[in-house]
């Protein structure tokens, strides 16, 4: 199973918006994916309730994993999103 490990860069971390915007992108993606912390998860990463569950601040590094066909494809696109500040990057949205 495809995984990849990446820093929060939102500066409110997956909360509020940025949880909500990555969310909405997981579930778009053809395959599941599921995101967790080290010491929580994997949670069902389209669900913005499980996503808050995470407490995922700034910084914090999340492991995305996702199997089947298009896997690499969906972590490509979540790790490029996590890897923004959501906070700036949609202020004006």
């Amino acid at each position: 199973m495809p995984a990849r490990t990446v820093k929060v860069a939102s500066s409110s971390g997956l909360h509020a918006r940025p949880a909500a915007i990555f969310s909405q992108a997981a579930s778009e993606q053809e395959v599941s994916v599921t995101i967790e912390t080290g010491a929580m998860g994997p949670v069902k990463a389209s669900s913005i309730l499980l996503l808050l569950t995470l407490n995922v601040g700034h910084g914090d590094e999340v492991t995305l994993r996702a199997e089947g066909d298009g896997a690499e494809e969906s972590l490509e696109v979540l790790s490029a999103l996590l890897e923004t500040n959501l906070d700036e990057e949609f202020q004006d949205s």
